[in-house]
């Protein structure tokens, strides 16, 4: 089973020194040293955030950058991050311009999806909702890609149901959810109803590690202390087990943002993200 699942490598595992939710977001590693640590370990795919993308757009062509994909053999891509797309005024204007440096980059470099979201609890009318992701996922059927919206406790809209009921409304093939075990844990969604959306509607999948209670509040959870695959309490084994029963065929992202690896090496993220992660299957 093991030699038939591609992983992806997802940002922040393999970011390093990058700090979410600051003007620190892009990472110190270089893109092609990262993709290569990434090839070497056995990676198939990796994660690019839209503010290291900005930042390597500034001395690269997509060109250059879809050569260092091609070169390594890292065939499958995620795109993030894109909030605001449901709002409007200069929120809109921002996302928008966001937007477009996503969609260029996600047709250029074939990307297999562009993740989307909310961090902020920005209460907006399900209508709403619906128009926008409706527009978004037929702009990226004319890229060539994939919407994913990813279900989180931070997001404007918290449980499935309300991420179904946008999704559904939209009536978008390329539209669907982005599946990441942390807040599958942390909202107690049962795996069985994750297993349900693979016949739905498009998924991605990431998988990590932690406990179910923390002392400290969720950003700080979320940002600061994620663990390895088999590190903590989460039965990463039974996700994964559920997931292929229902037919997810993956990518499998691995996303694992941790104060403790920000200062390893890239060699460590990348050996041990793969070495934990793989040993799920």
């Amino acid at each position: 089973m093991a030699n038939q699942v591609e992983l992806l490598a997802s940002y922040w595992t393999i970011a390093g020194g990058a700090q979410p939710h600051t003007d620190r977001e892009w990472s110190p590693f270089d893109l092609k040293d990262r993709a290569e640590a990434i090839a070497r370990a056995g990676f198939k795919g990796m994660g690019i955030w839209h503010s290291d993308l900005e930042h390597n757009l500034e001395s690269r062509s997509l060109r250059d950058i879809k050569k260092i994909l091609d070169d390594n053999g890292l065939k499958h891509l995620e795109l993030e991050f894109l909030g605001d797309w449901f709002r409007d005024g200069e929120e809109k204007r921002e996302s928008d311009t966001r937007k477009k440096m996503l969609m260029d980059a996600a047709e250029a470099l074939g990307a297999h999806h562009i993740k989307v979201g909310d961090f902020y609890k920005k209460r907006t009318p399900m209508p709403k909702l619906i128009e926008s992701f409706a527009a978004l996922c037929k702009e990226a059927e004319q890229r060539g890609t994939r919407i994913l919206f990813e279900l989180m406790p931070f997001a404007m809209i918290d449980t499935l149901a309300e991420t179904l009921e946008m999704v559904k409304g939209a009536g978008a093939r390329n539209g669907g959810i982005a599946w990441d075990l942390w807040h599958v844990a942390k909202l107690r969604i049962p795996y069985e109803e994750v297993a349900r959306t693979v016949s739905l509607c498009p998924i991605s999948v990431e998988i990590n590690d932690g406990t179910f209670e923390a002392p400290w509040d969720l950003v700080e959870d979320t940002v600061n202390h994620r663990r390895f695959c088999g590190k903590g309490e989460f039965d990463v084994k039974g996700f994964v087990a559920c997931l292929l029963k229902a037919g997810h065929t993956g990518p499998w992202g691995i996303e694992v943002l941790s104060h403790e690896i920000r200062d390893k090496s890239l060699e460590y993220l990348t050996t041990n993200a793969y070495k934990t992660t793989i040993a799920q299957f």
